[in-house]
């Protein structure tokens, strides 16, 4: 049975839809079918909480409607996670994943200590929210900032790569990370250079919740298995909804 998911890249711009597409083309299972998309307006990166706040709406619309049109799951293409808990709300049956949560899922169970390689040292905030959220607080040795924006990592690869690979160096070195996550979705291309180097897993933040997803998928097929409506992800009433939003 085929898997359709879509990858959301949750910015107003196209310029990294074709890269990733491309990707997860090389990454995913042959029964997979990916479709990746962005937002029809809004900032071309997330790095402030108000830009994370203005394209919430219209990233969850994309939810509902990866959910109507029949996707298996949705993949919200960004290491802040940016409404996570909110897309499992308001969906009953897609399977929905972001990079920080199932990095740190996949992380866990290959090293007992685990470092995180961003581009601002503004990132780490938000990012050590989620890390505590989650409940991984204490494998997550460190946060390396190589000082690069999103939009800088493909500017200069050799560049990128040579900060990245002496910061992952120093993690696993001095502080003894076991695992390396990339901790943005523009960081692509660099994880085999740096896991050649470094002798460690290095997860990389556009594959990782696509095969997340992909697991899920089948638990949810094969077992019923998938997020809970008992609490956390209880749906609100959609009559109630209905009263006070408008129509397309």
């Amino acid at each position: 049975m085929q898997k359709r998911i879509m990858w959301i890249n949750p910015v107003g711009s196209t310029g990294f839809d074709q890269p990733v597409q491309e990707l997860l083309e090389t990454a995913k299972q042959r029964d997979t079918c990916i479709d990746v998309v962005s937002l029809s307006k809004g900032p071309s990166h997330l790095t402030y909480m108000y830009y994370e706040a203005y394209v919430l709406n219209e990233l969850l619309d994309l939810i509902l409607r990866a959910e109507e049109e029949d996707y298996d799951a949705a993949v919200i293409g960004c290491f802040y996670d940016v409404g996570l808990w909110e897309a499992r709300e308001i969906t009953d049956r897609l399977v929905v994943t972001a990079p920080c949560e199932s990095s740190l899922h996949l992380a866990a169970t290959l090293g007992k200590r685990i470092a995180i390689m961003v581009g601002e040292n503004k990132w780490i905030p938000k990012m050590s929210d989620n890390v505590l959220t989650y409940g991984f607080r204490e494998p997550v040795v460190s946060f390396k900032s190589v000082n690069l924006g999103v939009h800088d990592f493909q500017k200069d690869p050799q560049e990128t790569r040579n900060r990245l690979t002496q910061l992952a160096k120093e993690a696993v070195e001095k502080e003894m990370a076991e695992v390396i996550i990339l901790g943005c979705t523009a960081q692509f291309g660099f994880y085999k250079v740096l896991q050649e180097k470094l002798g460690v897993p290095v997860l990389e933040a556009v594959m990782t919740p696509v095969k997340y997803a992909e697991y899920l998928i089948e638990l949810r097929n094969l077992f019923g298995w998938n997020h809970s409506k008992a609490y956390a992800y209880k749906s609100p009433p959609k009559e109630e909804i209905a009263l006070w939003k408008p129509k397309d």
